[in-house]
């Protein structure tokens, strides 16, 4: 089958990074990002002597590589400490609506929703703001969604250590909504269950509690 720019296939669990991504410190990339993107401006024939949009070139730079995009660097993932599971609480733990911003890797627009996780502990526990920094991160990437919902689902096993994790995802693609075919209503859901969360009944759980209000 050919593929198409359109069309969301995500060939990797990993995001692809070349081997000399961080090769250039943040304000060396946020320089030749600033020069690219003046260039584009220039290109579709904006005054950039107007006070209005002469800082935008280092704007969209420093917001591309501190904020938007800081996901892609290593030094930024979050440092997860776990907690002895004193309580020996051994049902599912639920961190639902994770509002998380990220960006279409195809058109480089904004991609929004919910992140609802859940875990079953194998012996240790995690800090709740932890699960949210680790969606953050992950989510600061140019993405798709397919991919981001398994990163996620693999960053919590492997800091858990555990197999029993699901994860769901309910987004809004402006890629859809904004451009092409100009849907304003659809919405993108995906999810990864492993370990218990196989099993219908911790499923049906996890899910009858995160469509709960």
């Amino acid at each position: 089958m050919k593929e198409t720019e359109d069309e969301h296939i995500g060939s990797q669990y990993e995001t692809p990074l070349r081997a000399d991504a961080f090769d250039m410190t943040d304000d060396q990339k946020m320089e030749v990002i600033e020069g690219h993107f003046r260039a584009i401006m220039d290109t579709l024939g904006l005054d950039l002597t107007d006070d209005s949009l002469q800082g935008t070139p280092r704007r969209v730079a420093k917001m591309y590589v501190k904020e938007v995009f800081s996901g892609l660097h290593p030094d930024n993932k979050p440092i997860a400490k776990l907690f002895e599971n004193k309580f020996q609480y051994n049902q599912m733990l639920v961190e639902k609506d994770i509002t998380f911003y990220s960006h279409c890797e195809h058109h480089f627009v904004p991609i929004y929703g919910k992140a609802h996780v859940a875990y079953i502990s194998s012996g240790k526990v995690i800090g709740l703001s932890k699960i949210n920094r680790i969606v953050q991160y992950y989510a600061k990437r140019p993405q798709v969604q397919e991919r981001l919902t398994v990163q996620i689902a693999n960053e919590l096993m492997r800091v858990l250590k555990t197999e029993n994790v699901g994860v769901v995802i309910d987004a809004k693609h402006l890629c859809v909504s904004s451009r092409g075919v100009g849907d304003t209503n659809s919405r993108t859901g995906t999810a990864h269950f492993s370990g218990k969360f196989n099993d219908q009944h911790f499923k049906q759980e996890f899910l009858n509690y995160i469509n709960s209000k």
